[in-house]
């Protein structure tokens, strides 16, 4: 198992876009000078609604695993409801980072030894002037603060690439405002971005 390989699982329901902000983040990943990226997306019988989720891989050297990850270092989910119904945890990495979109606050969020990140992505999309309910933007600007592996200003450019023509500013608005209120667990709220 190769440790300069970083593992990320996407958790979502059909229709938010998991699978499109795994690839907005492994597009920015690549241009950032990732030079491994692989994204496995993972279909079935995915239905609106349904927990779907998708795998990430980047590694600044090129990566031959294409294997789905049973290992993640972190894990992102789109909707906090998720959490009653898949253990989204599941083989995470001991120290591992947990990136959620949720109105609570962090403190009501006990993932044992992870760093927990949470941002009101919904009501952070809603203010950026999308519809309700799309969240695959806002939620890249939390992983951005949460993770600090791809820089703000790079994901933003690939949002709008990526939704040329569907309200690219207001995703990108979405994913900043985002940004600026992701907050964790961490006593001194410093560990997650390591740019505070």
């Amino acid at each position: 198992m190769r440790k300069d390989i970083i593992e990320i699982r996407w958790h979502g329901r059909g229709g938010q876009g998991a699978i499109t902000a795994a690839k907005i983040v492994a597009n920015a990943a690549f241009v950032s000078g990732y030079k491994g990226v692989v994204m496995a997306p993972t279909f079935g019988t995915e239905r609106r609604g349904a927990p779907v989720f998708t795998s990430l891989k980047i590694s600044k050297e090129k990566i031959y695993d294409l294997s789905p990850i049973t290992t993640p270092d972190m894990v992102v989910v789109l909707d906090h409801t998720l959490l009653e119904e898949v253990n989204v945890v599941a083989g995470l990495k001991e120290k591992g980072l947990v990136v959620l979109n949720s109105p609570r606050p962090v403190s009501e969020y006990t993932f044992d030894g992870m760093t927990v990140a949470v941002s009101d992505v919904s009501k952070h999309a809603v203010e950026a002037g999308l519809p309700p309910g799309i969240v695959n933007s806002g939620i890249i600007g939390a992983f951005a603060k949460a993770s600090g592996l791809v820089d703000i200003d790079v994901l933003v450019q690939a949002i709008e690439n990526e939704f040329s023509g569907k309200k690219p500013e207001k995703n990108a608005r979405s994913a900043r405002i985002a940004y600026e209120n992701t907050a964790d667990n961490t006593a001194d709220n410093t560990a997650i971005g390591g740019n505070k």
